[in-house]
């Protein structure tokens, strides 16, 4: 390898940290009819300050079930149907491989090293399966409860390629209808 080439790789930039955000019954149900399942303001709350001024990637119904571009993040929507769309605020792409690689493109021209930067997937279903096997961290809402008519779910992973980095639970009460836990799981190296 010349002293070139060896430059050359070094001026690679980093690849940004990809996470996937959710809220899963007991049951890994997520959405009935494109829209979720409980309102919880505790969880819309983590939600909004852990995705707030990063990139978010979705799924076209996920998008549908919004109505609106997030504010304080770079949204982007996959979906071959809208791809020629043209939404202020939002960007779309054909294929989540096609998102992910733009999401991936440094905010700053001049930077070359983006490893600080975490992209967010929040659904839905389709775009989680996709996700799970670039992601490196999973914030998991974990809601207590079964919703038996649900039709949208979130997919198994297998949780021995994981590592627990952070477990907060809240009771059910006057403020929560179903008890939950926040839960943050990253991948094993």
């Amino acid at each position: 390898m010349t002293e070139q080439s060896v430059n050359q790789q070094n001026m690679r930039p980093e690849k940004p940290t990809i996470s996937i955000i959710v809220a899963f019954a007991d049951n890994r149900a997520i959405g009935r009819d494109n829209r979720l399942l409980w309102h919880i303001t505790e969880d819309l709350r983590y939600f909004k300050g852990i995705t707030g001024g990063h990139t978010i990637i979705m799924g076209r119904k996920t998008w549908e079930s919004i109505g609106r571009p997030l504010p304080n993040r770079r949204n982007i929507v996959v979906s071959r149907s809208l791809a020629e769309s043209k939404v202020p605020g939002v960007e779309f792409y054909p294929s989540f491989e096609g998102a992910i690689a733009a999401a991936s493109i440094p905010k700053d021209p001049g930077q070359t090293d983006n490893s600080k930067e975490e992209i967010f997937v929040i659904g839905g279903g389709e775009i989680y399966r996709q996700a799970i096997p670039v992601a490196t961290k999973i914030y998991a809402t974990l809601v207590h409860t079964t919703i038996e008519d649900a039709d949208t779910f979130f997919p198994k992973i297998n949780l021995s390629e994981w590592n627990e980095i952070h477990r907060e639970s809240f009771q059910r009460g006057e403020k929560f209808e179903y008890p939950f836990e926040f839960v943050v799981v990253e991948r094993k190296r």
